[in-house]
């Protein structure tokens, strides 16, 4: 699927997604990443739902962030909470969701503005 914003401004954002990648900017990537509005981390070393245990998303942390986005791939599966603890210590506001939703979602939020970040199981 295809998606459009509005206005871009230099932002990283998504513009497509299907079974397998996700596009930012109109660039194909076929392995998890973490998406900011102003970089990437390509590839981000968690290539499955099971591997994203709690230290996965602990550098996320310390980072100027409101929400984080995770994309758990295919299909919506629970997180436990204990591996997003630091973020929810830190007072940033996590959502888990299947990855399509996630760059959907994180889309909606760039354009408010917000403080986004998406980490995403591409699978």
């Amino acid at each position: 699927m295809k998606l459009h914003l509005d206005r871009l401004d230099g932002r990283n954002s998504f513009t497509g997604y299907g079974a397998g990648y996700v596009s930012v900017n109109g660039r194909r990537h076929e392995t998890s990443l973490v998406v900011f509005p102003d970089r990437l981390i390509d590839p981000w070393p968690v290539a499955s739902f099971d591997q994203l245990v709690e230290p996965a998303l602990d550098f996320l942390a310390p980072l100027p962030l409101e929400i984080v986005l995770v994309g758990t791939g295919q299909t919506m599966q629970m997180l436990h909470p204990r591996h997003y603890r630091r973020l929810s210590e830190a007072r940033i506001g996590v959502e888990v969701m299947d990855t399509s939703a996630a760059c959907r979602t994180y889309n909606i939020l760039l354009a408010e503005g917000r403080k986004v970040a998406a980490a995403l199981v591409v699978a």
